[in-house]
């Protein structure tokens, strides 16, 4: 094993640990009543999924993510870093909405601008993490 696999191991492992974490809060009441409040209006429209809906679904794609990073097969591993990237992209809104309110949403509600740019750095160590060398 070379330096850069357990460099890329101790991430995948760290990143996991996180998604399980976050994957868990979505099914727990509390946590999971402020991620519903934090579902844009412009996404709670008759015909597009229920804010309860999304928080599921969400905490399945982490609990997913967690999993697919510590599987034995690198594409595995390259595609659930892909699919990370792409949820990252895709929650993002729901995280620039509680910037918006901090009111509201209170410590959860990290600025704008460090936010977007903290997603930036986490799809850019998942795509390193996941990335066969």
């Amino acid at each position: 094993m070379t330096p850069l696999d357990v460099v890329q191991l101790v991430l995948r492992i760290l990143l996991a640990v996180a998604l399980l974490v976050m994957g868990v809060n979505h099914f727990l009441p509390k946590p999971r009543r402020g991620m519903r409040a934090m579902i844009p209006p412009a996404m709670r429209r008759p015909g597009l999924p229920s804010p309860a809906f999304l928080v599921a679904f969400t905490g399945v794609c982490e609990l997913a993510g967690a999993g697919g990073l510590l599987t034995p097969w690198p594409v595995l591993r390259l595609v659930t870093g892909i699919a990370l990237a792409v949820f990252f992209v895709a929650v993002f809104p729901a995280n620039a909405y509680a910037a918006a309110h901090r009111d509201r949403f209170g410590a959860v509600a990290v600025p704008f601008w460090p936010r977007l740019i903290a997603q930036g750095v986490l799809i850019a160590v998942v795509l390193f993490a996941t990335i066969p060398f």
